[in-house]
């Protein structure tokens, strides 16, 4: 399974939109399991986003990108060869 990590900046007083949104898209793809929190630092908001493989991480990412007040991403994938 493919595991990837999002951090996300927002535009302020946006988060609460972004992550309802983000819930919308994982939540309609029963292939994706997901994990999503608000944080306080560097970035407003954590994702950890699995699925069957680095293809369907790839369009989950571009989809979550692109959610409105979505500022700026960073994506760190899951070396799954240390996972076994």
């Amino acid at each position: 399974m493919a595991t990837a990590y999002i951090l996300l900046n927002s535009k302020p007083n946006s988060e609460e939109r972004i992550i309802s949104k983000i819930k919308e898209i994982a939540g309609g793809n029963g292939n994706i399991g997901y994990e999503i929190q608000g944080v306080y630092g560097v970035y407003d908001i954590v994702v950890r986003i699995s699925c069957k493989d680095m293809e369907e991480i790839r369009k989950a990412l571009s989809k979550v990108r692109r959610v409105d007040q979505v500022v700026s991403t960073i994506t760190m994938l899951v070396n799954e060869a240390q996972e076994e």
